[in-house]
């Protein structure tokens, strides 16, 4: 039986002269792997062949076990036009595809991933978007989502504030141990990241936003969230995302 919702296109490979294998993030049934045969036909169930990023209704047949499900229609809904003309902007776009593709499992429904990824490509499509902060933004939530990121005020080894009562001391950040280390705790710990002061704003102002409270993310701020949260999506992942050399670094 066909189903039918909102899709945005994660990954898209050459099957053949007219078809490709799609993985799509489906709002309601989560990632799914498609075989599209006859999508790059402009008379095809797509009108063409269907770009990363394209985001429309998908109607689909899923398949169980490891067999690809069957694409039989595709009408792309939202035009990404702007944020493909935009080098630091596609960027980071292709980043949040990789890394949602990393954090999810095949057929796990996250509707609220699919939203955040929506908004995040929404965002990254106006002119002068603050890429790394929407960008900070965007891999926090995801990691909350998905269970990957604990709370980021305390230490993960002692539960006391993680930069001590006078503030001083040196923060590290642990993806072993799921959050931040005091200066008391992190010489015990080998798989760490120095987080430096941009870091602990940062990650002092995301949790304000997430709080629904008013934050100034600065771009030093983000960009050094953006590492740390990167080098947590690497060690949980078991290697590093493609795309996070043009985002990150």
């Amino acid at each position: 039986m066909p189903q039918r919702e909102p899709a945005i296109c994660l990954r898209a490979v050459d099957y053949s002269e007219t078809s490709q294998v799609l993985q799509f993030l489906a709002r309601e049934s989560g990632v799914i792997s498609l075989m599209g045969k006859g999508t790059k036909r402009p008379k095809g169930p797509a009108g063409g062949a269907i770009d990363l990023m394209a985001e429309g209704e998908l109607v689909f047949i899923a398949k169980k076990g490891q067999a690809l499900g069957v694409l039989t229609e595709f009408a792309e809904s939202v035009s990404r036009r702007s944020l493909r003309s935009q080098a630091g902007a596609l960027n980071a776009g292709l980043y949040a595809l990789e890394l949602v593709g990393a954090a999810l499992a095949e057929s796990d429904p996250h509707p609220e991933v699919f939203d955040l990824l929506h908004n995040l490509l929404a965002r990254l499509g106006k002119p002068g978007a603050p890429v790394p902060a929407v960008t900070a933004y965007f891999q926090w939530r995801l990691l909350r989502n998905v269970g990957l990121l604990g709370q980021m005020h305390a230490c993960a080894g002692c539960g006391g504030p993680a930069a001590g009562a006078s503030g001083r001391g040196r923060v590290y950040f642990s993806s072993a141990q799921g959050g931040l280390l005091c200066d008391a705790c992190h010489p015990a710990v080998t798989e760490k990241l120095y987080a430096d002061e941009h870091a602990l704003a940062g990650l002092a102002a995301l949790a304000a936003a997430e709080a629904g409270q008013k934050a100034n993310l600065t771009e030093p701020a983000a960009r050094a969230v953006m590492r740390l949260l990167d080098y947590h999506v690497t060690y949980q992942h078991g290697r590093r995302l493609k795309m996070s050399r043009h985002v990150i670094e």
